[in-house]
């Protein structure tokens, strides 16, 4: 085989390897995460629960008002039920807030 060839070869390779990277990408930690190419569907739910979702490190801290505060790596954010958020590369859609729960949709961007 020609070097050529091989390096298409490899080529090849990688470029499938990069296109399966977002599915990969969503590790389960937590009660319930679904993804979908480059957007996973994250349920977490009781204090302290966390998921590793398109690279990050996502934990749920609780509930006040209304509101769920979420650690996304080392910062934190907050949103209401029907609020989106950004953390960092993340953009957090919150669809559900309970005292104990979120429901969230984790996209890139």
């Amino acid at each position: 085989m020609s070097s050529s060839s091989r390096s298409r070869r490899v080529a090849g390779l990688l470029a499938g390897a990069v296109a399966l990277l977002p599915l990969a990408a969503c590790q389960v930690n937590s009660d319930n995460v679904s993804c979908s190419g480059s957007s996973c569907s994250v349920t977490l739910t009781g204090d302290g629960t966390n998921a590793t979702v398109l690279g990050k490190s996502l934990a749920f801290a609780g509930t006040s008002g209304g509101r769920a505060t979420l650690s996304v790596g080392d910062s934190q954010v907050s949103c209401a039920e029907g609020q989106s958020v950004s953390a960092g590369p993340l953009r957090l859609a919150c669809t559900k807030v309970t005292d104990n729960s979120v429901e969230l949709t984790a996209s890139l961007g």
